[in-house]
This record gives structure tokens, sequence and C-alpha cells, in this order.
């Protein structure tokens, strides 16, 4: 009796299950050029900074159209859109994996930011609906746990491969999981009518004029842009300022994503009661943990240990204002973290591009620094408009 319960219950589950593994492998996809950069730069006789232009191209692409495909998103029933997104992403990678110039790959990774774009825009609503009943905000839940394990698992396991196979058995391996997960999808997947979104359209004008969301999203381009002004460069920051062998660089990166994860109980422990230590954390903190990359790279395990605490704060930072969004704009969350994604792309291909800059005109070792700029400009805005963003 209790096994069929079992088997009943993982019935249920099993859509959201799927739509997980959708995510783990959208997010996997995002972030997979940050490991490879060298190689793939070494392949197609580029710098690392021409390579890391795939990096902006794909994040300003999700950024123009995020909110346009939600709106369209919701007119097409969601288990042939999820099917047709998966099917563009497959061969997408598939393409990546024969590319036979850098301008083929740049295009193929176009196809993957399209179906990314999509993909983002119903995920969050879709995993409420296909939720068993009563337990909408657990399978929620579940699809962002896609994301973080992503971090922790998906880049570090897809940079190994890279190692030992080639950057190209990378982005193959990455299309035939995803064809897997879309055949999965086909047989266990419910038919699940569109939903009528287009007029939620009208309450955007109404969004940009909230000052504390206009913050949280000046907020989230400075800080994002931060981040990944270092984070975008890692890969050859730690293998040429820090001297770190392969393997340790690979273990490093698992570090920041498990470095996301502490922060995920702390924040969900203490931000109730110690808000201002928080916002705190995810700006002046990142700051400060960019300020010392180059001081830190002097040796390995403390070039390591920041990496730790990098994680932990960039982290905080995007827990804690998508919190303040959901908070200052209850009626119509969709749209205002629609907006918030596509801005924080703004601010990953900024900061992709702006590494990218600094590595090819002064040197790879003044990422940290510049990134650290934006994020102690993002420190001050934050204190400065704190009072909207802890208002009720």
């Amino acid at each position: 009796m209790a096994e069929r319960d079992d088997a009943g219950a993982l019935k249920l589950w099993a859509p959201v299950i799927g739509l997980t593994l959708s995510a783990f492998i959208f997010n996997t996809s995002e972030f997979i050029p940050i490991g490879l950069l060298t190689d793939i730069a070494k392949d197609f006789q580029i710098t690392e900074s021409q390579a890391g232009t795939i990096i902006t191209v794909y994040a300003w692409i999700v950024t123009v159209l995020s909110l346009p495909l939600m709106l369209l998103a919701s007119r097409i029933e969601y288990k042939k859109l999820l099917l047709g997104i998966l099917g563009l992403f497959v061969v997408s990678h598939f393409l990546s994996a024969i590319a036979p110039s850098f301008i083929t790959l740049m295009l193929s990774r176009v196809g993957v930011a399209f179906s990314h774009s999509i993909f983002w825009s119903i995920a969050s609503p879709l995993a409420v609906k296909i939720a068993p009943r009563g337990k909408g905000a657990a399978a929620l839940s579940l699809v962002v746990t896609g994301t973080a394990v992503a971090m922790i698992a998906g880049l570090p396991l897809g940079r190994m491969i890279g190692l030992y196979m080639g950057w190209r058995a990378t982005f193959f391996s990455i299309g035939l999981v995803a064809l897997a997960v879309a055949i999965f999808l086909l047989f266990i997947f419910p038919r699940v009518p569109a939903g009528a979104q287009g007029s939620s359209i009208a309450k955007v004008p109404l969004i940009l004029k909230n000052p504390g969301l206009i913050g949280v999203y000046v907020l989230t381009a400075l800080m994002f842009t931060a981040n990944f002004t270092g984070y975008s460069y890692i890969e050859p920051f730690m293998a040429q300022v820090a001297q770190m062998p392969e393997s340790e660089i690979t273990f490093t990166l698992t570090l920041f994503g498990v470095a996301g994860i502490l922060a995920s109980v702390l924040f969900s422990k203490a931000f109730a009661t110690h808000p201002k230590f928080f916002f705190a954390c995810g700006t002046f903190g990142l700051g400060i943990c960019l300020a010392l990359l180059e001081f830190s790279s002097g040796h390995i395990w403390s070039a390591m240990l920041l990496c730790v605490f990098w994680g932990m704060t960039f982290t905080i930072f995007g827990l804690v204002f998508q919190s303040v969004v959901i908070r200052l704009e209850p009626q119509a969350t969709p749209i205002a973290m629609s907006i918030y994604s596509g801005i924080a792309n703004v601010g990953i291909g900024g900061g992709a591009l702006v590494g990218g800059w600094v590595c090819a005109m002064p040197a790879i070792e003044w990422v940290g620094y510049a990134g650290a700029a934006f994020a102690f400009l993002g420190g001050l805005i934050c204190f400065g408009m704190l009072r909207f963003f802890l208002s009720k």
C-alpha cells in the first residue's frame, strides 16, 4: 500500500521534476562558457576577451526578449511551447559542438538565448500550474533548486568534460541531456492551457513609477555588472594570476556554487531580524570580495576562501532584492520579476563586456578592481534608498 502511495506521489511530481531538470540544463548552458573561455579562445585563435563576447551577446538577447516573450508565451499551449524550445535548445547545442568558426558558435548561442528567454518567461508560473494541489510553493522552490545545482554541479562537470574531451564535447553533452529531458517530458508532461496574461502589460507603467522598484532595478544592473566583470573571467584569472592547476579551478567553481546554498540558509534564518546586515553583505560585501581578488591570488587557499565569500555575497544580493521586488509589487509580481530578470541580464552582458575591456587594455589582474567600483557605487545607492526597500 505504501509503495502504491509512493508511486502515485512520484507520478504527480514527475512533471515538476522534468521542469527542474530543464532549469538545471538551461542554467548550466548559460554559464558554461565561463569555465571554457581559455579552450574556446585557443581553438579559434582569439583572445579570452573576444571569446567572452558570447556571454555578453547571450545575456543581452535574453534581456531584450524576456518581457515580450513572457507576454506572447501566454497564448500558446504550454506543453507544445516547452517541447518546442527544448528542441531549439538541443539543435543549437549540437551546432555549437560542430561550429567551424567563432561566428558559427555565436549564432548557435543566439538560438540557445532565444529558448532561454522563453523558458524563464514560463517556468515559474508553469511550476505552480502543474504542481500537486496545494504544493505550488514547493514546486517553485524545486525549480529554483535546479538553478542552484547548475552552479554547484553543472558548471564544474561541464568544465571537467571540456578538460578531458574538449569544449565541444561539453556542448554536445548538454544537448544530449536536453534531448533526454525532452523525451521524458513528451511522455509525462500534461497539456496545460495557455493563460490570459495580455492585460498585465498595462501594469508596466505603474511598476516603473514605484521608486523602490526603480532603485532595485538600478542596483540590479550595477551589482550584476560588478559580479560578472570578475566572474566571467574567473577561469583565466585563476589559471594565469593565481596559478591554479586545472583541477583546483574546477573545485573552486564548485565552492562558489556551494557557498550560494550556505547563503540561502543564512538568508532564510536571519533576514527577517537583521535586514540591514544582509543589504550590506549583498552590496559592500560583494565589493570587498572583488577588491581583494588580486590580493587573495597569492595563495591557492586564500583564493578559494575568497571565492566562498564571493559566492555567498552575490547569492545574498539576489535573494534580498528578489524578496524586495515581491514585497513591493505583490499584485504584478510576474511582470516585475520579468523586468528584474531582463535587467540582471543587462548586468551579466555588461559585466562580461567590461571585464573583456579590462583584460584587453590594462590586464586581467584588474578585473576585480573594476567590478568592485560598480559594487561600491551600488552599496552607496542601496543605503541611500534603504527606507524604500524596507517599507511595507
